[in-house]
Order: C-alpha cells, then structure tokens, then sequence
C-alpha cells in the first residue's frame, strides 16, 4: 500500500517521547529517520523541533533553516514516492501548534522555490 499523505508533528507534542515519527527535523536542520515506520503503508510523520503553539519561527534564521530542510525532506519524499506535496495534515489538536507556518513546508519541485 502507498503512502497518501504527511503528518506533522512538533517535539513539545506529549506523544512523541522520541518516537512516534518517521523522521525527526533538529532545530539546526538535521534529519533523523525513525528506527521503524510509524504508519506502514498510510502516512509519513515527520516531527519538526520545537514549540509552534506560540512561534512561528518567522524572525530567526536557525527555524526558517530548519522548516525549509523540513519542506525539501517533504518535497524530496513526495516526489519519489508519489505523494502530493500539500497532502499535509496535523497529528492532533494543538499539534504541530497554532502558530505553525504551514505555507513554509510546500515546495515547487520544477521551480525549487516556494
């Protein structure tokens, strides 16, 4: 089965505990694979460092970094799986954040830029 889509979480998430994700984005732009699949066959989660209940990373360079690492994984996973690259969901309520940027984590593969 293919996978269909994203979810994104953020660190502060209560059940993440260093698992519950496919792939973990550090805060200096990392990218940390899962030890093993989350959803086999139905989403790719992706945890993304950091609180975005109340920052969007907007005003500091190492978070704009890290959500554009974050949107290349994203851009580079759909395009080799076959995924829509705005097929993106929120794993819960209050998860990724209120204030999360989502706009940020959607590449143009032809263009290379947002």
């Amino acid at each position: 089965m293919k996978a269909t889509g994203f979810v994104i979480h953020q660190s502060q998430c209560s059940s993440i505990n260093g698992k519950g994700y496919d792939f973990f984005v550090t805060r200096a732009g990392f990218v940390i694979p899962g030890a093993e699949p989350t959803e086999p066959g139905g989403r790719i989660h992706v945890c993304i460092e950091g609180d975005f209940a109340a920052f969007d990373g907007s005003n500091d360079p190492d978070a704009q970094e890290q959500l554009f690492v974050a949107a290349k994984l994203i851009a580079r996973l759909s395009e080799t799986l076959g995924i829509a690259s705005n097929a993106l969901f929120p794993h819960q309520d209050g998860c990724p954040g209120a204030r999360f940027p989502w706009a940020k984590l959607v590449l143009s593969i032809p263009d290379g830029y947002h």
